[in-house]
Parts: structure tokens; C-alpha cells; sequence
């Protein structure tokens, strides 16, 4: 079985994933069982195109303070975070708060 999701990556995050700001995937994983951890897992082995840019992405096993995740539109921390349970048809959308200037 497989879940389908959305990942869109937005304000200059989509340079971690060849300038492709949505995609539309489909996880190996049942829905109802599988977490946002996993989630965000299987998006750094499967959409972020260079291995150095998973530190853009992630610090200590979550995703980097300054990026704002929404699940559905909703901030994540209303959604358990990384214990979100995935279902058919989200949109996780990471968007980053950081400008160089």
C-alpha cells in the first residue's frame, strides 16, 4: 500500500530539490501507520537532490529551526509533530523564514 501525499517546499527551500517547489508523491507505508518522522525520512532520501543539502533541511533528527512545516495549512506543532499520523492526500509544506541579505 502506499500513501499519497503533496510536499511543496517554499520560500527558496526548493534549491534542496532541484528548483521543484511541489511534488506529488506516493510513500511505501500504510496509511494511519506511518508518522511525519517517517515521512520526513523517506523526503530526504527520495526528493532533496544532494546529500549536503540535508543539513540545509534537518538538525538534530528534525527539521531545522527557521523552516515552517504546515500540515494541511495548519503549523505542525498543533499537529503532534513528528508523530503527526500521515493520511491519504496531505500536503506537507516547508517553508523557509530565512533571507540572506
Amino acid at each position: 500500500m502506499t500513501i499519497s501525499l503533496k510536499v511543496e517546499f517554499l520560500g527558496g527551500l526548493d534549491v534542496i530539490s532541484k528548483k521543484v517547489r511541489e511534488h506529488k508523491v506516493k510513500i511505501p507505508f500504510e496509511e494511519g501507520e506511518a508518522t511525519m518522522k517517517e515521512a520526513i525520512e523517506w523526503i530526504c532520501q527520495n526528493i532533496i537532490a544532494e546529500e549536503k543539502d540535508i543539513e540545509v533541511f534537518i538538525e538534530d533528527e528534525t527539521v531545522r529551526p527557521g523552516i515552517l512545516v504546515l500540515i494541511n495549512d495548519t503549523d505542525w506543532e498543533l499537529e503532534d509533530k513528528e508523530d503527526y499520523v500521515l493520511q491519504n492526500g496531505d500536503v506537507l509544506t516547508f517553508t523557509s523564514t530565512l533571507h540572506g541579505g
